[in-house]
């Protein structure tokens, strides 16, 4: 992941709570997520229908 080690992922994790605070990060987050779920349902909303109900023996396509 870009060469960082766990080291340094911890170095910016201390560094963005002093920055942020604790309490804010967590808004934060919540509101990334809010944001991923509403994406996902819009992608999922807009997708084609692909399947089909089966056509009963004998029906024909008009």
């Amino acid at each position: 992941m870009f060469g960082l080690g766990w080291g340094e992922l911890l170095i910016i994790l201390v560094i963005v709570i002093a920055i942020f605070g604790a309490g804010r990060l967590a808004g934060i987050g919540g509101a990334l997520g809010g944001s991923i779920r509403e994406f996902k349902k819009a992608v999922r909303e807009d997708e084609p229908a692909v399947k089909s109900e089966p056509k009963a023996e004998g029906e024909t396509k008009a």
